[in-house]
Order: structure tokens, then C-alpha cells, then sequence
């Protein structure tokens, strides 16, 4: 999921064209982007989308950022999206591991009252956003508190502007995922990246996507479409990539064949971390059509 475009639930006019973008992941969002008045039909809106099928059958990875857990509208909301088509439910504010094991407990039931066997069929998953001092300091707890989570995404908008911190400070920046990112390691889930405001600076954008990948992040939100390509692009692993991960891989085989343990590889030294590495790219690279599968 290079790419995650953001899409109101309270605009349904809006989403078979987000459904035929070229985005790899849809997060219809009932928190922040609808008004408290229409938060009722944007939830009837998106029960309607993912029980006709129609969203799944675009092979997209399907979100709903609901509301958090202590408002009034977390419970109506996973009750309507809590259906058989949906990859994940994007928790905002999660802020201990009893908000994370509360939730699964939510969505586990609303997916029984809607008629599928959560624990049977692919189950619905969280990802819980790290938006406040304290899930950042909690953010490995958080990631470990239950096996439904999947991931972590960083939210800096919430983060940074009450504690006046400027969204554009690459050093908070590099701080803030680095700290995501290694908790979501500890607790073997992805990290996601968060959106990007400045619709206009395509090349703020892109460092920004380009700095994520770097730290590891799996792909970033958008917020406009015109946002999709430059989120594809940034984490698509490029030809020099693809072309050293092979020749690890090729070196690798043939090391084991031999008994060895650490080789070079186009100068440098490989042992079994960058042949992790090399075969996540490999991989990658033949689901994006890169390489023949």
C-alpha cells in the first residue's frame, strides 16, 4: 500500500472515482472530514459501499477511520463498517493498550452482529494513529496490545501544532517516525505515513514520502489525488534497487550452497539482515509487475 487516498464518507459522489484511482489503499474517513451533523449519513453511506461489493472488487486495501474511542459516534460507526468487505479500521487517538483491546473487542463484535465469522473469514484489522505525546511515548505498547493490530500511522498534524512544534521541522520530523517506526518493528507491524497538507508543493511532498521510505515507512496518505502518483513513485523501489536485491539473492543461494556465512555483493558486505532486506525488495518489486513473478 504505497499510497492511502483519504476520501470523506460524507461525499458518496466522490467514491467510484476514488475507487478507479490509481491508489492502492481508500481510507473513507467519518472523523475529521465530515461535519458532526452528517456524520449519521456518512455512516449509512459507507455501510452501503462495502456491503455492495462493489469496493472490493477494485482490489484496493479498504480503511474507515472512525471516531475515537471516547466520543459518541465510536460505536454507531464500527457497528455500520464492520462488514465482510473491509481490510481495516483506523483508530485515531489511541492513547493505552485498554483503548486498543477496547476497540477489538468492538469491531470483533459488530463483525459477528453483521454475519461473518471475524475469527474465520479475513478478519478486520486496526491501525491505530500516533498523534499525541503520549501514544508516541506508549507506541510500542500500543502496537503489541492485541493480534488485530497491523500498524501504526503517524499523525503530525495532531502531534505537533498544540505543542507548537512546526510541521515542516525535519528534525522533529526524523524523531517522530524513527520513534513510530521502531515500535512498530518491535511489534512486527507496518508503519504508515502521514498526509501532507500543502496540496501545491509537490516537492515537499515528495521529499517528505521519499524521507518515510527511507525510514522504513510503507507507503504514505494522501489527501488529494494529485498527491497518489508522487506516494507510488517515492515507494516504488527503483531499477538499482531491484537489480542489487537480485544479486543478493543469487549471491545468497550460493553462499548457503557453499556453507558460507557473510559475502560481497557489489562491494559490500551481506549477511543475513541485508538478505531480509533483498527479498522484501524482490518481493515488492514483483507485485508492482517490476520483476516476473
Amino acid at each position: 500500500m504505497r499510497s492511502k487516498l483519504f476520501v470523506p464518507g460524507s461525499r458518496p459522489e466522490l467514491f467510484d472515482k476514488a475507487l478507479a484511482s490509481a491508489a492502492d489503499g481508500l481510507s473513507f474517513d467519518l472523523e475529521d472530514a465530515v461535519a458532526e451533523a452528517r456524520k449519521p449519513q456518512a455512516r449509512e453511506a459507507l455501510r452501503e459501499l462495502l456491503r455492495s461489493g462493489q469496493a472490493r472488487a477494485s482490489g484496493k486495501t479498504l480503511i474507515v477511520r472512525v471516531n475515537a474511542l471516547d466520543t459518541a459516534h465510536f460505536a454507531a460507526d464500527v457497528a455500520a463498517v464492520a462488514q465482510p468487505g473491509l481490510d481495516l479500521i483506523n483508530l485515531p487517538k489511541p492513547e493505552c493498550a485498554d483503548d486498543v483491546r477496547r476497540a477489538a473487542a468492538a469491531i470483533e463484535q459488530a463483525a459477528r452482529a453483521n454475519g461473518f465469522a471475524h475469527g474465520v473469514d479475513k478478519p478486520i484489522r486496526l491501525l491505530l494513529n500516533i498523534e499525541t505525546p503520549k501514544a508516541l511515548r506508549l507506541a510500542g505498547e500500543l502496537a503489541a496490545a492485541h493480534p488485530c493490530v497491523a500498524g501504526l500511522q503517524l499523525g503530525l498534524g495532531d502531534l505537533f501544532e498544540p505543542l507548537g512544534i512546526a510541521r515542516r521541522e525535519s528534525a522533529a520530523i526524523q524523531q517522530a517516525m524513527y520513534a513510530v517506526r521502531l515500535a512498530a518493528g518491535e511489534a512486527g507491524v507496518f508503519a504508515y505515513d502521514t498526509v501532507f497538507a500543502n496540496i501545491k508543493d509537490e516537492a515537499g511532498f515528495r521529499a517528505e514520502a521519499e524521507l518515510s521510505r527511507r525510514m522504513g515507512f510503507l507507503g504514505k496518505s494522501c489527501i488529494h489525488p494529485s498527491q497518489v502518483p508522487l506516494a507510488n513513485q517515492a515507494f516504488c523501489p527503483s531499477d538499482e534497487e531491484i537489480g542489487h536485491a537480485a544479486r543478493v539473492l543469487e549471491a545468497a543461494r550460493d553462499a548457503e550452497a557453499r556453507g558460507v556465512g557473510a559475502y560481497v555483493v557489489d562491494g559490500k558486505m551481506i549477511d543475513p539482515p541485508f538478505v531480509k532486506r533483498a527479498e522484501a525488495i524482490v518481493a515488492t518489486a514483483r507485485r508492482l509487475g517490476l520483476l516476473p513473478a
